[in-house]
């Protein structure tokens, strides 16, 4: 991304949004968006220098359920000064394990091209 300022130029990182799922039971699912992410892992999240947004998408995937994690952060350093230099693996807390059947080991990272949010959501 290119950004003008008072007649110069310059680059600027673009916002990244990192991808992580998981898959478990209903119920499973459930209480770690509810109660896991809720509770522990926002509150951290959003301690954190660069941490911009977190979206939590769910949906029926033959008899599981899946959850997608996207987070948002400013730039790939920040992704990085949270997952540290190996920032592709997911970082996941122990209890996960209890609560969904399988997830991924590593996390997806987009650069965000375009956010439009529409009041209220």
């Amino acid at each position: 991304m290119t950004v003008a300022t008072a007649g110069n130029v310059r680059a600027m990182e673009s916002p990244v949004v990192r991808v992580w799922k998981g898959f478990g039971t209903a119920e499973g699912v459930e209480t770690y968006c509810r109660g896991h992410f809720t509770e522990t892992v926002l509150p951290g999240l959003q301690a954190l220098d660069g941490f911009l947004d977190a979206n939590l998408l769910v949906r029926p995937c033959g008899d599981e359920t899946e959850v997608v994690v996207a987070t948002v952060w400013e730039s790939l350093a920040a992704v990085k000064a949270f997952a540290g230099d190996d920032y592709e693996r997911a970082v996941v807390e122990p209890i996960v394990s209890d609560l969904l059947a399988r997830f991924d080991e590593h996390a997806t990272h987009f650069t965000l091209a375009l956010a439009h949010h529409r009041r209220g959501i």
